[in-house]
C-alpha cells in the first residue's frame, strides 16, 4: 500500500465516531418507563343541596384509559357517606353494573395500588379498554359529608373541600350568592337561577378551595 493512502485510513480511523452502545434489552427498558394513568380527562360537578343536610350531588366524568382493563374504581372520599350511585356509559348512555368493595378486595380485583383504609366503587366495563382508546363514564352520586359542607350562621353556607381533580364546577343552592372564594373562578348564573362556581387548576398537588355564600333577601 503507497504511504499516503496508509496515512489516510490511519486518519479516517482516528477521527470516526466511537461505536453507539448497545439498545439495553426490552425488559430493561420496560422497567424505566413511567408508569400510565388509570384515567384521564377528569370533571366533577357539585351540586350544593339544602344547607340543613350537609349533602351534595356529585357528577363525576372520567375517561378510564389502562389498556385492556375490565373495572374501574372510584374511591369512595373519607369521612363522606356515599348514596345513590348510578354509573352509566357515556358511549350509549346504557347503566353500568358496579358494587361497593373494599381497599382490601380492590386490589385483589384489579387495582393493586388501592388504599386498604379506602372503599371503592368497583364498575364493570361494557368492553375492554383499547391499547390507544378509553371508556368514557358518568358517575352520579350524593355525599353526606358535615365536614365539607355547613351552615355558618343563620343565612350563610361553607363548602371547603381540597380537589384533586382539574376541572371542578360548585353549584350553589337556590337563592345563594358567593361572598367568598379563596382561588380563582368563574361566577356565573344558570338557566335555573342557581350560581355556578367554575375553577380549574394545573398544579401539581390537590386544590384546597372555601366558598362561602349566603342567603339573599326575600
Amino acid at each position: 500500500m503507497r504511504p499516503l493512502a496508509l496515512l489516510l485510513l490511519v486518519l479516517l480511523a482516528a477521527c470516526a465516531p466511537p461505536p453507539r452502545p448497545a439498545a439495553p434489552p426490552p425488559a430493561a427498558r420496560q422497567a424505566r418507563a413511567p408508569e400510565r394513568p388509570l384515567e384521564t380527562d377528569e370533571y366533577t360537578l357539585y351540586e350544593l343541596l339544602a344547607p340543613d343536610s350537609a349533602s351534595f350531588h356529585i357528577l363525576y366524568e372520567v375517561t378510564a384509559i389502562e389498556p385492556g382493563a375490565t373495572v374501574f374504581f372510584n374511591p369512595i372520599r373519607k369521612g363522606s357517606v356515599a348514596s345513590g350511585e348510578s354509573i352509566r356509559d357515556r358511549a350509549t348512555s346504557r347503566p353500568l353494573p358496579f358494587e361497593q368493595v373494599s381497599g382490601e378486595e380492590a386490589r385483589r380485583s384489579g387495582l393493586p395500588k388501592g388504599d386498604l383504609d379506602t372503599d371503592y366503587i368497583r364498575i364493570h366495563l361494557p368492553h375492554p379498554v383499547p391499547p390507544d382508546g378509553g371508556v368514557r363514564l358518568l358517575i352520579e352520586k350524593t355525599y353526606k359529608d358535615p365536614k365539607s359542607y355547613l351552615r355558618e350562621g343563620t343565612d350563610r353556607i361553607v363548602f371547603t373541600r381540597t380537589l384533586g381533580i382539574r376541572r371542578n364546577a360548585i353549584v350553589l343552592p337556590a337563592g345563594y350568592e358567593v361572598i367568598g372564594c379563596n382561588v380563582p373562578a368563574q361566577i356565573l348564573a344558570q338557566p335555573d337561577g342557581r350560581i355556578r362556581v367554575s375553577l380549574m387548576h394545573t398544579g401539581p398537588e390537590a386544590l384546597p378551595v372555601t366558598i362561602k355564600a349566603r342567603r339573599l333577601a326575600q
